[in-house]
């Protein structure tokens, strides 16, 4: 082996023996340790021979970042080594604004999976979904690439296009070809669906908690005691920083536990509990889920309905219920290791079941039947005049205006709001 060949990998090796678990438990058996530094020495010499022998020549760096890599992605899909570039990628995603697609993904079979599109992003706009399969990227093959290649390959120079190969369920592979921006993230939209409060979260990222309590308080000022209800929509929301899903949960939680992670070590479990204060008085609350809801968005999901402070409506969320610890490395960017899971407040994992919904609701199209022929009272010659109808006129003009969005195409949606209503006359009649 060349001298500085093996420098770098008696450094390699040194690094691995550094890493925080790695070797935390003693061995006692001589012959495991022999084991043990036997492997790594094998790793050295089957380096030293790739170096030699492959066909074209390779960088050192470029070895061992592959090896680095290949350890931690054969442990789970969500563990990973991250380069100094796409560490940067990562922390601009978390902070709402970042260059590529918008879409989160994770690898599955040795495919990259959508987990799902970021609303109002290239991916969403060409209507890619949760659960499709990039097979091909600029008609290079997925397979055999590590996640972290396959999304540098997505990211690019803003304006620049890519060609991505999809499978879907069901349907025959199709190519579709998308522009990259430079994806600015508006983590909440609200509006007002007859009465009712709807919250859109599309991830958690820094400061999502104060812009989802701003919302609602607007809400609360424009209908007061009108207001009937709140929706929480998490669909196709891939997640992001916990601290911001715990922040969201207590908002409508007035105690008891939010969310704990616990690893394999039982003194390292940690528990999330609420602080006294519901902003929403008690107000019915539905928050929608789907198959893209994961993460963060499963933890507030979990947590309100364990606590009965909400009900769940959709379809079954991702089951992303790991936890992921970002190490920096220095110069070198970062690993990102699982080192929990999560956990609701009833001791349910989340981890591969997700949040089963208490009303399965899948997405439809409705179409209203219209009976042309029916006639009512206020159609008969001389009919009585209802006194009330001017006092509920301003009232009836605001929701024409509202429906005028036809946000209740929505099928899902469109469940939710009614369930809100009718929980607040059921709650009000209590």
């Amino acid at each position: 082996m060349s001298k500085k060949l093996s420098i770098l990998v008696i450094a390699f090796i040194s690094m691995i023996l550094a890493m925080p678990d790695a070797f935390a438990k003693k061995q006692d058996k001589n012959e495991e340790n022999f084991d043990t530094y036997e492997m790594l020495n094998l790793f050295g010499e089957v380096m030293e021979r790739a170096k030699m022998s492959y066909v074209e020549e390779i960088e050192d760096k470029k070895l061992i970042e592959s090896a680095i890599n290949g350890m931690l992605v054969s442990l789970d899909p969500h563990s990973s080594y991250l380069d100094a570039q796409s560490f940067k990628y990562m922390n601009e995603q978390t902070k709402g604004k970042f260059g590529g697609l918008g879409i989160e993904v994770t690898m599955e079979q040795g495919v990259v999976k959508v987990v799902s599109p970021i609303d109002d992003t290239p991916a969403a706009r060409a209507g890619l979904k949760p659960g499709d399969y990039i097979t091909n990227i600029d008609g290079e093959q997925v397979m055999g690439m590590s996640l972290n290649d396959a999304v540098d390959k997505m990211r690019g120079k803003v304006g620049t296009k890519v060609k991505l190969t999809i499978r879907r369920i069901n349907e025959k592979p199709f190519d579709v070809t998308l522009k990259r921006e430079e994806v600015k993230i508006q983590s909440v939209k609200s509006d007002i669906k007859d009465d009712v409060a709807y919250i859109r979260i599309t991830t958690f990222s820094e400061d999502t908690d104060k812009m989802v309590e701003k919302a609602l308080k607007k809400a609360q000022k424009e209908l007061k005691d009108d207001l009937k209800g709140i929706v929480i929509d998490v669909r196709n929301n891939p997640g992001g920083l916990l601290d911001q899903a715990v922040n969201i949960s207590d908002l409508f939680l007035n105690q008891g536990e939010i969310v704990s992670t616990r690893s394999r070590n039982e003194e390292d479990t940690v528990k999330y509990t609420a602080t006294t204060g519901d902003i929403a008085e008690n107000l019915p609350i539905v928050v929608m889920i789907n198959d893209g809801s994961a993460s963060a968005s499963e933890i507030v999901a979990g947590a309100l309905q364990d606590h009965k402070r909400a009900v769940i409506l959709g379809e079954k969320s991702f089951g992303k219920g790991s936890v992921q610890t970002v190490i920096p490395l220095g110069k070198y960017g970062a690993m990102r290791l699982t080192t929990a899971r999560y956990y609701t407040p009833s001791g349910r994992s989340i981890q591969a079941t997700g949040i089963v919904p208490d009303v399965e609701v899948h997405p439809a199209k409705v179409e209203e039947f219209v009976n042309e022929y029916g006639f009512s009272e206020a159609e008969y010659r001389n009919a009585l005049k209802n006194e009330d109808a001017e006092k509920n006129k301003k009232k009836k003009d605001r929701k024409v205006s509202d429906e005028k969005e036809d946000w209740r195409k929505d099928y899902q949606l469109s469940r939710a709001v009614d369930l809100v209503k009718a929980l607040r006359i059921y709650t009000s009649q209590k």
